[in-house]
């Protein structure tokens, strides 16, 4: 069929069959449609939505467009987890070890950051000699050695998903639910999952800032996923502040090895981190229950047998073989450090967590256009939690700059983006629900 034969149908509200759906994706995929239609397609798709059907129909049709991986010659179950992006959200880090301890397989295909959120594979890049691209060859003999390889996408997976997001970036149409499904599962797919657990975050520091929109996305993604034939469930977790209590790429790293020492017991980011740990471990069918999941997830965490994990795929990347050792000879420190002062004393109640990731990117540790560099040193540390009482004056963290006038203006900056109150703030839950 004509590609605007199809473009007409969707725009008409039409539902397009699967053949329709492969016959357009593998024309965008050889370059033979225009960026005009490809824009039209996205439009339609905006305004006229698709069904479930549909939109497992695009995602197969953009994972088929490449590569598609298999695992022959690992005896392990193979699962991975997905974010859909926050402010401190490095889960993903100390999450695929774990579930790599615990006896699962972890291809994670990662993404650099988008927006005001940090991205997994620019965090990885502060470490010295760490392929984040490394040939098909290495992605398996480390998934198979370490039991875990955190890397980016290659142009052999997906490729169709790569152009069309292009067009849906200039076109006003990234934030449709169907679109955004497929994008996210074709490379997902792609990676020959038989598992896969979804982290929907929903608050004032993600892409959904309500609980419907959050919970819509979140079914879509599940729906489509298990239509598409790879088990998968979703938890709505809590982004109206920072995760961690470090929002940046070198002191993310750091944050990660502190976690794997276990020096963040008792934390949010703890409580976030086991919960899909244990999903990933019952969906996969090594443990029968949640609760019996998690006891085996902080066992690998507490025996240390995680940080051999993600030390060994580290040195199998190229990283030193000696990271969480001797981490300070590796990650490069930003030249100026300086503490965020409370402006007055109280409970912190709220914080502009979207403003906070902004001002990572401020500082030079995001980038405002994909081929911006970024200065891995930047961001920031320290962060109190909401529900922290503190004295006037006392550090509500601490600033990482390239120099001391940069951070002192942003710590002036960043103190105004926290509210002060004299009540104990609300107790909120850091795991909303799950799908």
């Amino acid at each position: 069929m004509l590609p605007q034969d199809i473009i007409l149908r969707k725009r008409n509200g039409q539902a397009l069959t699967p053949e329709d759906i492969a016959d357009f994706i593998g024309q965008l995929a050889k370059g033979t449609l225009s960026e005009g239609q490809i824009g039209a397609f996205a439009m339609a798709v905006w305004f006229s939505g698709m069904t479930r059907d549909e939109t497992v129909a695009l995602t197969l049709a953009m994972r088929d467009s490449g590569e598609v991986l298999s695992w022959p010659d690992i005896d392990r179950p193979i699962a991975d987890k997905h974010s859909t992006g926050g402010v401190g959200d490095n889960v993903s880090l100390m999450l695929a070890p774990i579930a790599a301890a615990c006896g699962l397989a972890v291809p994670m295909i990662s993404g650099r950051g988008l927006g005001h959120t940090g991205g997994t594979l620019d965090k990885l890049e502060s470490i010295p000699g760490y392929r984040i691209m490394p040939d098909a060859d290495l992605f398996r003999k480390t998934v198979k050695e370490a039991g875990c390889a955190i890397i980016g996408q290659t142009s052999a997976l997906a490729p169709a998903d790569k152009r069309l997001y292009a067009v849906r970036d200039v076109t006003a149409t990234v934030d449709s639910v169907p679109l955004i499904t497929a994008s996210i599962l074709s490379k997902k797919l792609a990676a020959g999952l038989e598992t896969l657990v979804l982290d929907v975050k929903v608050g004032n520091g993600s892409f959904m800032d309500n609980r419907e929109k959050a919970e819509a996305l979140a079914r879509s993604l599940v729906e489509v996923a298990n239509g598409a034939g790879v088990k998968t469930s979703a938890l709505l977790t809590d982004m109206n502040e920072p995760l961690a209590d470090a929002a940046g790429n070198v002191v993310e790293i750091e944050n990660c090895i502190a976690f794997l020492k276990g020096e963040k017991r008792g934390t949010r980011l703890e409580t976030v981190v086991l919960a899909f740990a244990a999903d990933m471990l019952q969906a996969s069918g090594l443990v029968q229950t949640r609760d019996e999941g998690e006891i085996k997830a902080r066992e690998a965490l507490v025996s240390g047998r995680a940080a051999d994990h993600f030390a060994r795929m580290v040195h199998l990347l190229g990283g030193p073989v000696d990271l969480l050792e001797k981490a300070d000879r590796y990650l490069e420190k930003a030249p100026a450090i300086v503490p965020i002062l409370a402006r007055e004393g109280g409970h912190l109640s709220t914080v502009d967590t979207r403003g906070l990731g902004i001002a990572v990117i401020e500082l030079g540790g995001g980038r405002l256009r994909p081929e911006d560099g970024i200065d891995h040193r930047t961001g920031f540390s320290g962060l109190k939690p909401l529900g922290s009482k503190v004295e006037k004056g006392e550090p509500l963290g601490f600033v990482h700059a390239a120099n001391l006038d940069d951070a002192r203006a942003m710590a002036m900056k960043v103190a105004g983006l926290y509210t002060v109150t004299v009540g104990a703030a609300e107790n909120r839950p850091v795991i909303l629900g799950r799908i």
